[in-house]
């Protein structure tokens, strides 16, 4: 697509701003595009929910540690 600079100052964005939306129109008339980028979306989605996942098992984790070493440490009758 042909970009001119008087029309991309018109609308108020730069040629490369212009040649992305361009170039985003055209991937989501490709039905396999739209597909790639779908899945890549749901590919990111569950990586953060691995983190997140990760992340909470080691919380867990630590604070199971932390109650039974209280539990030991704990005076019993």
């Amino acid at each position: 697509m042909g970009c001119n600079h008087s029309n991309c100052a018109k609308i108020g964005c730069t040629p490369e701003t212009l040649r992305a939306w361009h170039q985003k129109h055209l991937d989501q008339q490709n039905p396999i595009k739209v597909q790639q980028i779908s899945d890549q979306e749901k590919m990111k989605q569950m990586e953060r929910e691995i983190k997140e996942l990760k992340r909470a098992n080691e919380i867990l984790r630590k604070a199971a540690a932390f109650f039974a070493q209280a539990e030991l440490d704990r005076p019993h009758k």
